[in-house]
């Protein structure tokens, strides 16, 4: 019978929740939006890192290598990055996903030592070795403006298509080639991991995460209006 290890599903879980949100969205806002009134946070949530994120492709301009590995950097050192691999470091030790790595405080650190990796690894590959290397371009190009539906399938639509640094479409090599290197390295730090069907499914995941984030991306000002005004009346209710 197949199975998924409990970390995959936790994975799955959180790429609905993500996309599930945005419904909120859906529910709430016009049409269209401007751009130039939108500033997208440097934390989604407060917690997801959002250095990635331009407003507009108006005036495109590519970015030097240098500017890649800093986009990588920025994430891979963020603290939300570590706060994200503790928590999934904390269910990994939960659900025993790796029963090699044992329990106890030794355990932990197994765990979150292998969660950080891999945020890192695939924020390098993604955002900076295969971009330099393909010539193309990290970061994510919100919409903003039409339908929310149609924004809706931008953001999707990059995780498979993206700007090359001379400007034109290109299939996301950086993307799907980072994160299937990703995957590979991690089988030598993964002992209990290591079969064909779990490294697929490591790369759907991830891949599905991935696009997720970038629904996240497309609407995480509206977003982030949203929590504002909340929060704000209900320290209102509370006076």
């Amino acid at each position: 019978m197949f199975s998924i290890e409990p970390k995959v599903m936790l994975k799955r879980f959180l790429c609905l929740i993500m996309v599930s949100s945005t419904g909120v969205v859906f529910a709430q806002q016009p049409a269209s939006t401007d751009a130039t009134e939108d500033s997208a946070p440097k934390r989604i949530f407060g917690v997801i890192p959002n250095y990635r994120t331009t407003p507009t492709l108006k005036d495109y301009k590519p970015i030097a290598t240098r500017e890649k590995f800093k986009l990588a950097s920025q994430d891979s050192f963020d603290r939300g990055t570590v706060v994200l691999a503790a928590l999934f470091a904390g269910e990994g030790q939960l659900t025993k996903s790796s029963p090699s790595f044992g329990q106890g405080v030794p355990g932990y650190a197994r765990y979150f030592a292998t969660s950080y990796s891999d945020f890192a690894i695939g924020n390098f590959m993604t955002e900076a070795i295969y971009p330099s290397v393909f010539h193309q371009d990290p970061r994510y190009f919100r919409q903003a403006s039409g339908s929310a539906w149609s924004r809706l399938g931008a953001a999707m639509g990059q995780i498979f298509w993206t700007h090359t640094d001379s400007g034109r479409m290109q299939f996301n090599f950086s993307e799907v080639m980072g994160n299937a290197t990703g995957v590979a390295i991690s089988n030598a730090y993964y002992p209990d991991n290591r079969n064909a069907r779990d490294a697929a499914t490591r790369l759907g995941v991830q891949i599905g995460v991935d696009m997720a984030a970038n629904v996240l991306k497309e609407f995480s000002p509206e977003l982030n209006r949203l929590l504002t005004r909340k929060h704000e009346a209900k320290e209102s209710s509370v006076k």
